[in-house]
C-alpha cells in the first residue's frame, strides 16, 4: 500500500512494509520524502510499551509526516506481540531485535540512508540506550529520548516527596486533618516510607567499578547510562513539566554525576517543555516535539558524521 502526500515543504510517500524479525512477522509504515534534505539520515521511531506505531493521540504519524516533508525519511513499526506484528509480547528491556530488524528495513527501503536517529518516548528512549549497550550498533548517528523511564523505588520516592508530599506539608488542611485524625495510618505509614526511601542513595562503589561495563544482568539503569556515556553521537533530551516521569529522570540525574555529565556534554542537548503532560497530548505540545526534533537534525545531524565507537 502507497500513499502520497503534501505536507509543510514538501512531497511524501507512505508505504506499508512487513519484514523479518526472529521468524516472527514486523508490520511498519515508511514515510519517504521525494527529496532527502539530510543526505544519508533517517528516524526510526522506537515504540515501547503497550504502544503501537500511531502512537498516543496519533503523534507518531503526525512527527513521521513533519519529518518526511521535509525531507527526513522515518519507519514507526510495531514490536514483536503488538499492533498488528506477531509474536509474543515483550517489554522494553527485550527490544534489542526489533530495533535491529527497523533499522535494516530502513536502509532497505531507503538505500540511500547510511545513519539512523533513534526517536523514543519512555521506555522506547530506554529501550533506544540498551539496543545501544547491546549492540554499539554504529549506524545510530544521533538518539532524541523524550522522558525516558528510569524508574526504581528510590526514585519514584524521591519524585513522590519533591514534587507530592512537599506541597502537602504545606497545606494547612493536610495538619488539620492529621492533628484530628482524619489521615489514615496508611496514608502516614506510606509519606513515611517514601521519606526513608527517597535517602536512599546509590552504593559508594569504588570509581573503576562505576566506570566498568555492567553485566548483562545489572539494573537496566545502569545498562542506560553506560550507553549513554560511551555514545559519542548528538542526543536530544526532551523532558515534559507535567509528567512524573521526566521527574523521576531528572531525580536520577541530580543523584548521579556521570549522568550530569552526559547532560553536560557539548552533543547533548535538552529541551524543556514544562506544561507539557507525558505524551504530549495538547496539539501544541506534540508540534512543538516535532518542531524541535526537526531543528535539531537540521542543526547536527545534517553536518556531523557521529556514531558508535
Amino acid at each position: 500500500m502507497r500513499r502520497t502526500g503534501m505536507s509543510g515543504h514538501g512531497a511524501f510517500s507512505e508505504e506499508a512494509l512487513s519484514f523479518d524479525c526472529a521468524g516472527e512477522r514486523l508490520v511498519g509504515i515508511a514515510a519517504v520524502p521525494k527529496k532527502q534534505a539530510l543526505g544519508d539520515i533517517a528516524v526510526l521511531i522506537v515504540v515501547g510499551g503497550p504502544q503501537v506505531r500511531i502512537g498516543s493521540h496519533r503523534h507518531f504519524v503526525q512527527l513521521a509526516r513533519t519529518l518526511a516533508s521535509n525531507g527526513v525519511p522515518t519507519l514507526r513499526f510495531d514490536v514483536r506481540g503488538m499492533g498488528d506484528s506477531s509474536g509474543e509480547r515483550r517489554d522494553f528491556t527485550q527490544l534489542d531485535d526489533d530495533i535491529e530488524a527497523g533499522i535494516s528495513t530502513l536502509q532497505r527501503h531507503c538505500p540511500e540512508v547510511r545513519r539512523v536517529v533513534l526517536w523514543g518516548l519512555c521506555d522506547g528512549a530506554s529501550a533506544s540506550l540498551l539496543y545501544l549497550f547491546a549492540t554499539g550498533d554504529a549506524r545510530v548517528a544521533g538518539l532524541v529520548l523524550l522522558n525516558p523511564w528510569v524508574r526504581s523505588a528510590e526514585t519514584l520516592a524521591r519524585a513522590n516527596v519533591k514534587h507530592y508530599y512537599r506541597d502537602r506539608l504545606k497545606q494547612p488542611e493536610f495538619w488539620r486533618k492529621l492533628l484530628s485524625g482524619q489521615v489514615a495510618a496508611k496514608a502516614v505509614a506510606e509519606l513515611i516510607g517514601n521519606l526513608r526511601t527517597a535517602m536512599t542513595r546509590p552504593g559508594g562503589a569504588d570509581r573503576s567499578a562505576a566506570n566498568s561495563r555492567p553485566g548483562p544482568d545489572s539494573p537496566f539503569t545502569d545498562r542506560m547510562l553506560h550507553a549513554a556515556r560511551l555514545f559519542d553521537g548528538p542526543m536530544l533530551f526532551v523532558l515534559s513539566g507535567r509528567d512524573y516521569t521526566a521527574k523521576e529522570f531528572l531525580e536520577t540525574v541530580s543523584a548521579e554525576q556521570r549522568w550530569q555529565d552526559v547532560l553536560g556534554r557539548a552533543t547533548t542537548t535538552t529541551c524543556h517543555l514544562p506544561d507539557a503532560d507525558h505524551t504530549f497530548s495538547a496539539p501544541e505540545h506534540a508540534s512543538e516535539v516535532d518542531a524541535r526534533t526537526l531543528q535539531w537534525l537540521q542543526g547536527v545531524c545534517g553536518t556531523q558524521d557521529a556514531g558508535q565507537p
